[in-house]
């Protein structure tokens, strides 16, 4: 990271102090000390999954998300809680239940992402399914997730809603609902346990009744490559550790069996696109199919598109199809891609290299370049009669948008927003490194004799403030 600074001037009318009084003696021990907290501060704000980019590790699960275990059975489920995210495990022949207590006038979302060990056995119809039912058992929606062409463990996610806008009749009125999630697969697959990841959120009704037909046309062409210098970004290991970026190229390394993700900002009546680009390998021959996933998902982890491409050795690109603008009328449209995009927030670009990409090529890391586009511009959201939960979930902030931006002053809000993440543990050792220094100088001070050199000796930056870090769907607390 780079950080500009400019000169101190003298005021007008003031001696110019002795710069030399403010500085700390040469010595090496102290030299040492200020590096060793200095090292600490960038382990604690850095973070594991910084030092490890580039490897294939474990998903990043919620931090502090509470286990709730799936019931057999509707009379036995546990509730989840709107607005918050849990963990969970999924077996081979899996059938789990978990309770919704809803009101009659929101809209409610539930994701399951499923998480398989690496190095397990997965096929290409292998996955999960997830449908929400009322107390009756009727079922207000069932989407199903799986491997797909990349037949490689990675994390998968399917969502599923109960409705309350116009046009539906069905799991209408207040009550207990459950989210069913089952297991799907062939069998020839690896029998272990899959553990899952569980969101829950809410959305509010609109005020007045909005449009209740989607939007039959938009400009579907297929958009221009975005060009330029990649700016580099190492990507997260789930939808809660998601590395926020915006229009642009963005650079990092992937590893077979690696799945990286990133939230990109998409306000209302924005079109988001995205494509990922594969370097050249360097060693290796032959081909695999479906080494390369690029999927979209929504504010509420719901998937909304899906690309593929193979892998010879040479660069390869996987693009999303185009879609439309984010709109709220889209969720009355028929095609699984517009009704998904149906809320302002951040979406979710999730990149997987599948994991027998290094029997031919190694493992890497490879080069990965993702170009990404949001174009439109924005426009006010719905009125909505209330909030949602998580709050602010559909917001886009101007935050938000710095967060994403490549270069200069957003990669300090993005070192700010990570050491605020980082809690106390970070704050106390950059403390620390703040407390070394500053005796430093006091020593180095009482030692000059310079008239005048005491004043604002100790005194060290401003730490105060910080970035307002808003709730979203990657944080549903998470």
């Amino acid at each position: 990271m780079e950080r500009g600074g400019a000169g101190r001037r003298t005021r007008a009318g003031h001696p110019r102090r002795d710069r030399r009084a403010r500085r700390p003696p040469d010595n090496p021990a102290v030299r040492l000390a200020v590096a060793a907290a200095a090292l600490s501060l960038v382990t604690a704000v850095s973070g594991p999954s910084a030092f490890a980019a580039g490897s294939p590790g474990p998903y990043a699960f919620t931090d502090g998300a509470p286990s709730v275990p799936g019931a057999t059975s509707a009379t036995d489920a546990e509730r989840l809680e709107p607005g918050r995210t849990y963990r969970s495990s999924l077996p081979r022949d899996g059938r789990l239940y978990y309770r919704l207590d809803l009101d009659a006038t929101s809209t409610a979302y539930v994701s399951a992402t499923a998480v398989p060990a690496a190095g397990t056995t997965v096929a290409a119809t292998d996955g999960l399914r997830i449908s929400v039912q009322d107390a009756r058992g009727t079922s207000c929606s069932i989407q199903a997730a799986r491997f797909g062409a990349s037949r490689s463990p990675h994390p998968v996610a399917a969502w599923g809603a109960r409705e309350t806008s116009p046009g539906h009749t069905l799991c209408q009125g207040a009550g207990t609902y459950y989210a069913l999630i089952e297991r799907i697969g062939a069998d020839n697959s690896s029998s272990d346990t899959w553990p899952l990841e569980l969101a829950a959120f809410s959305e509010p009704p609109l005020r007045n009744t909005g449009a209740t037909t989607a939007p039959e046309s938009w400009n579907s062409a297929s958009p221009e490559p975005v060009t330029g210098r990649a700016a580099e970004r190492a990507g997260g290991a789930g939808f809660a550790a998601a590395s926020t970026i915006g229009p642009g190229a963005w650079r990092t390394r992937i590893r077979p069996g690696q799945t990286l993700f990133y939230q990109v900002p998409v306000d209302w009546g924005q079109q988001p696109n995205a494509t990922a680009e594969l370097d050249g390998a360097s060693e290796g021959s032959g081909y695999v199919s479906g080494a390369l996933t690029l999927s979209l998902y929504n504010p509420v982890r719901g998937r909304v598109e899906e690309a593929y491409a193979g892998y010879s050795g040479r660069q390869t690109t996987a693009g999303l199809a185009p879609l439309p603008p984010v709109a709220h009328a889209n969720r009355h449209g028929f095609a699984d891609q517009v009704k998904s995009l149906r809320f302002a927030g951040f979406h979710y670009l999730v990149v997987h290299l599948a994991a027998q990409t290094a029997e031919r090529f190694g493992e890497g890391p490879h080069g990965l370049t993702l170009r990404v586009r949001v174009d439109g511009t924005a426009r006010p959201g719905p009125d909505y009669a209330g909030r949602s939960e998580p709050v602010r979930l559909f917001d886009v902030t101007a935050h938000d948008r710095a967060a994403a931006a490549p270069a200069g002053a957003a990669d300090g809000t993005a070192a700010l927003r990570t050491l605020a993440a980082g809690g106390i543990g970070a704050g106390t050792v950059l403390l620390a490194v703040l407390g070394v220094w500053t005796a430093v100088a006091r020593r180095g001070t009482g030692s000059s004799g310079t008239p005048g050199a005491s004043q604002g000796a100790g005194r060290g930056p401003d730490g105060s403030g910080g970035p307002h870090r808003r709730v979203s769907a990657q944080k549903p607390t998470a």
